[in-house]
């Protein structure tokens, strides 16, 4: 079988959403541009992988580093016995990083040991899965990081646009008279809303009596309702999440946080949520994500992969969510193009559905040309201290 010969971290930032996106004005203190993080497995066949490990978006020399000590470890090796070279990755990282950074580095590495056995074999990745159980997926946009009601609309066009119906937006406890509008601009055009309460970033998180009151309160201006919560209490109670559940009549979710297949699989036999969002790139790759996909669907529990990352990571959970039978997948709205570049026709999305991808392995593009013209930008990181940006109090979104 062919062996590992070559791995390289490869650090990229590019021009990320715009200077007046909240996410950017919060999060992204040096402007509007993002790092991603990459490995990339050479094979002694010419084949090469590439895979993603969300980890860099935030910490892109704490990735490098990681990769750096795993290299050693997989150089050599059978690059197809994918199993073996993670039980070693996690034999040299559990110890100090049983969840958390390790698990992002462990996950590029996998993404990228599948992206190169598929393109040796000729085959996308899902078809080492056991093949696509669908030709299509329904897919939904995610964006409305939004202060402004044009920046909404503009959004909304976009969906318009893809066929798409399904709208995640960001609020939080104060945005109750944002959170109907939305709601009500999206209604008019026959596309539901879910919203995601970041509380991930949150410190202290809500309380569930403040999400209980929110939705209450949103509900009560609106003839629509909310699709599903995401992420609306903090991340370490999962007892609150079951408690919101058994408060309110919308869908709870959340989980794309957490980094161990054994973790999320011990909160859906828990009830914890109403579906969950494992990505592939946080959670230790592609296999770990398909761990979750049968877990949960022998307790009856959803499965929507999260999609927040570079290409790598995207196409990842997305040909994971192919192979398992994933029903509803993450669309990135902001604008990333290095992204798009990356992607290119392998994320087609028609009348609201994302296109079974056809190419080799992940079917991702990566030039020299490319990297030359996104060189990494260490200040290019999203930082978790989230800023005061001044959003317009909540009468500005009165009708």
């Amino acid at each position: 079988m062919p062996a590992i010969v070559a791995v390289r971290c490869v650090l990229l930032s590019s021009p990320y959403a715009d200077a007046d996106d909240p996410e950017i004005k919060e999060c992204f203190p040096n402007g509007p541009k993002r790092t991603i993080g990459m490995v990339e497995i050479t094979l002694d066949n010419g084949v090469n992988g590439l895979g993603e490990g969300y980890l860099a978006v935030f910490a892109p020399l704490v990735f490098q580093s990681i990769v750096d000590l795993c290299i050693p470890q997989v150089i050599g090796k059978d690059g197809f016995d994918i199993a073996r070279r993670l039980k070693d990755l996690r034999s040299l990282c559990d110890y100090w990083s049983l969840q958390g950074a390790a698990r992002h580095v462990i996950a590029a590495f996998e993404i990228a040991l599948q992206d190169a056995k598929g393109k040796s074999l000729g085959v996308p990745v899902y078809e080492l899965l056991g093949g696509a159980k669908a030709e299509s997926i329904k897919i939904y946009g995610s964006g409305g990081c939004c202060d402004a009601k044009e920046q909404f609309l503009r959004e909304m066009d976009l969906l318009d646009s893809l066929g798409i119906t399904i709208y995640k937006i960001r609020s939080v406890k104060r945005d109750i008279l944002r959170t109907a509008w939305a709601m009500n601009e999206a209604g008019r055009r026959g596309i539901s809303v879910g919203v995601d309460m970041c509380q991930n970033l949150a410190d202290p998180p809500q309380k569930v009596d403040e999400v209980v009151n929110f939705v209450t309160a949103v509900h009560a201006l609106t003839d629509h309702r909310m699709m599903f919560v995401e992420e609306a209490i903090g991340p370490d109670a999962p007892e609150g999440f079951k408690e919101l559940r058994s408060r309110i009549d919308v869908q709870v979710c959340g989980g794309e946080i957490i980094t161990t297949p054994k973790e999320m699989i011990e909160r859906i036999r828990n009830d914890v949520y109403e579906f969950v969002q494992p990505d592939a790139s946080v959670m230790g790759g592609i296999s770990a994500v398909m761990e979750v996909f049968e877990a949960a669907q022998a307790h009856g529990t959803g499965v929507v992969v999260h999609a927040w990352g570079g290409a790598a990571a995207i196409m990842a959970s997305y040909h994971a969510a192919f192979a398992a039978g994933g029903e509803l997948v993450e669309y990135p709205m902001l604008d990333f193009p290095l992204g798009a570049e990356m992607i290119g026709d392998q994320g087609r999305i028609v009348d609201g559905r994302l296109l079974r991808p056809t190419a080799p392995g992940l079917g991702l593009t990566l030039t020299s040309e490319m990297e030359a013209r996104y060189p990494f930008d260490s200040t290019a990181i999203y930082n978790c201290v989230l800023f005061d940006w001044g959003p317009p109090p909540d009468s500005y979104w009165k009708t």
